[in-house]
């Protein structure tokens, strides 16, 4: 039985990991439970049973934990007895997901294991699978009674892509919502576990500097850009179906878009937050000649030559799936009206990085038409890599001369000396066995941005709209640029410069 040091006391559970044998489990969760055990942050009584259609025994498994831990973890594998306890809690269950009679020895088992870490039928089921087997797995779970919540709970983890667009997001919600009741469904977006994303409420709600200047008064646009520097990593067959519409559009840069533009909740409690953000995705639109869409060709990246989109492994060559895109939305509430939301993503770019940036209008000059060019106030908050927020603002240059400068206060949460910032699974994981849910998507959420997502997509099918090239290593098509410069603005680089 393991013994933790919870600051709260957290119902006892077993985390049932459907692709035990995946790249997210190795890569994520074995290490976030592992980190989780060491800051005492899971149940006293805990158990994880991994599922996965190879054969595999016990010692197989903990010695995959070892690896992962080893090879991806935040926090070192010292081996002491307590870590010793952690890793034989770990059990392996083969099963074919479609073999139907393979559940009646998987619920035996979870009874079992019930009765030795007196775990009380407290379940989470983690489905890290490919989505087609989400909804089956779901029915064989209801069919085995698995997930009847009779003076316990059972929850459901869910990894994107949820549906493909909203006719099959929906299907599957219904399917899911078979087995598991909308508060016990999990939609994980790891972006939403990020500590600067779990921040902008506190910065904006917490800070009379920013709130009383978000608003159409003071902010003259919004940028959002997730800059990836790989290509689709031999994930070509996924990457066919989704695109950047679908793979970070339409989820992650949604997601931080409601956030960084939702009214003050009337409460900090889950479903407050996101009835806020239902109302901005509802608020949503977009003009069809605003979006912009795009495909890397070959080029250096990192002073590597890299290859085109469409000469990757199991992609179609005349492919016309898109690896980049950017759009101006607008938001048509009293807050935000007048106010534009750039949103930019795209692989093969020159750096990787994820930011906000909140461009304040600009002051007329009159004062200080000499003295240099008056640049636009920003707010910049940095997700990823470096996770911070970055002021910029006017001063006078240093010397007898009367001219201005932009000058910058600069805010690293991960640059002290010491601090090891908890991964987004932690986070996640952590929240989904205390039952929190609010750092996760409701169907409602979820609807609307399929709702948004499927507007573009299906102007781009009606108008046979084809991809626009552009050179790996750089920041896009030249369309992209002039999707700002036609109205005087531009991206700003600095976080990727």
């Amino acid at each position: 039985m393991l013994k933790t040091k919870a600051e709260t006391v957290l119902d006892p559970c077993i985390v049932v990991i459907f692709g035990a044998t995946g790249d997210l489990t190795k890569r994520k969760l074995y290490p976030a439970l592992y980190n989780l055990f060491r800051d005492g942050h899971l149940p006293e009584q805990f158990a994880v049973v991994s599922i996965g259609r190879r054969e595999k025994t016990g010692d197989e498994l903990r010695s995959d934990v070892i690896s992962s831990i080893h090879d991806f973890s935040r926090v070192r594998l010292e081996l002491r007895a307590e870590d010793e306890a952690f890793l034989q809690s770990f059990h392996y269950y083969n099963l074919d997901f479609y073999d139907s009679t393979s559940y009646d020895g998987l619920q035996t088992r979870l009874e079992e294991l019930d009765e030795i870490y007196q775990t009380r039928g407290n379940r989470v089921f983690f489905l890290a699978v490919a989505p087609e087997h989400f909804a089956p797995i779901a029915k064989e779970i209801h069919g085995h009674k698995m997930a009847q919540n009779l003076n316990s709970w059972q929850r459901v983890v869910i990894e994107k892509p949820f549906g493909r667009d909203l006719v099959s997001a929906t299907q599957l919600n219904e399917d899911i919502r078979h087995t598991f009741a909308e508060q016990n469904i999990y939609r994980i977006d790891h972006y939403l576990g990020k500590e600067m994303v779990q921040n902008i409420l506190v910065l904006r709600f917490a800070n009379t500097l920013f709130e009383p200047l978000w608003n159409n008064k003071y902010i003259d646009h919004v940028q959002i850009t997730f800059a990836e520097t790989v290509g689709v990593e031999g994930r070509g067959p996924y990457y066919e179906q989704a695109g950047a519409l679908r793979d970070m559009v339409q989820n992650h840069m949604l997601q931080l878009l409601s956030l960084i533009a939702m009214e003050p909740p009337v409460d900090l409690d889950t479903e407050s937050i996101r009835d806020e953000k239902v109302k901005i995705l509802r608020s949503l639109y977009i003009d069809g000649e605003d979006v912009v869409r795009g495909q890397y060709g070959p080029g250096v990246v990192d002073n590597m030559q890299v290859k085109a989109y469409t000469d990757e492994d199991r992609v179609l060559a005349d492919s016309q799936v898109e690896t980049f895109v950017a759009l101006k939305a607008r938001i048509e509430n009293f807050r935000w009206a007048g106010v534009p939301f750039y949103l930019r993503t795209g692989k093969r770019m020159p750096k990787k990085y994820s930011e906000i940036v909140i461009s304040y209008k600009k002051l007329p000059g009159v004062l200080y038409f000499k003295s240099g060019k008056l640049e636009p106030n920003l707010l910049i908050i940095r997700v990823q890599p470096d996770e911070g927020i970055y002021l910029k603002f006017n001063a006078k240059r240093p010397g007898t001369l009367q001219s201005i400068v932009p000058v910058s206060m600069d805010f690293c949460q991960n640059c002290y000396e010491g601090l090891n910032s908890p991964e987004a699974y932690e986070r996640l994981l952590y929240d989904v066995i205390r039952g929190e849910s609010t750092l996760f998507t409701r169907w409602d959420e979820l609807k609307h941005s399929w709702s948004f997502v499927d507007k573009i997509a299906q102007e781009w099918q009606a108008e046979e709209k084809q991809t626009v090239p552009y050179l790996a290593g750089s920041w896009g098509p030249a369309q992209a640029d002039f999707l700002m410069r036609k109205h005087g603005r531009e991206w700003f680089q600095e976080g990727g410069s």
